[in-house]
């Protein structure tokens, strides 16, 4: 596998240091990771996200949600039921795990199970600090200035 360079990033961009183990572990999770179960991800509005997961068959106590250091795992593993004789078998009853990263400041805030699919809804807050601002520019060196050229004029005037 070809890794990426991403040194021209890092010339005018500061703070992005987990980019690279992020994409890097996003095209190994994608080449090796099986289609199932299937997904969708939904942008909700501005900051505000959905992941879907078709989990046909799975009970509430058999899907277990954890996010850690930035990780949503999703993991599902059916109870032990009774041995079936199936003539075809196309619904997939199997142990699965999936894993999404998240950006910095989102948050899983709840999740729902209805019909198959479970919801798992996120938000992007971004703190107080981190919103833009203006910064005010101080002009003491200009009024200085100013000041002084007041001060030669009135002498002049005397």
């Amino acid at each position: 596998m070809n890794s990426i360079d991403l040194t021209p990033l890092y010339r005018n961009s500061i703070g992005f240091d987990r980019l690279a183990s992020l994409l890097d572990s996003a095209l190994r999770t994608d080449s090796v990771s099986p289609g199932y179960p299937p997904y969708n991800i939904e942008m909700l509005g501005e900051n505000r996200y959905a992941i879907t997961l078709a989990v046909a068959g799975f009970d509430q106590g058999e899907l277990d949600l954890m996010v850690e250091k930035g990780v949503l795992t999703v993991r599902g593993k059916k109870a032990n039921e009774e041995e079936h004789r199936y003539l075809h078998q196309g619904i997939a009853n199997r142990a699965f795990e999936r894993k999404f990263n998240l950006a910095d400041h989102v948050e899983v805030t709840g999740a729902d199970l209805h019909n198959g699919l479970l919801t798992i809804n996120l938000v992007k807050e971004i703190p107080e600090a981190m919103k833009p601002r203006t910064i005010a520019i101080n002009q003491t060196r200009d009024a200085s200035v100013i000041e002084h050229h007041q001060e030669n004029a009135e002498e002049k005037a005397a």
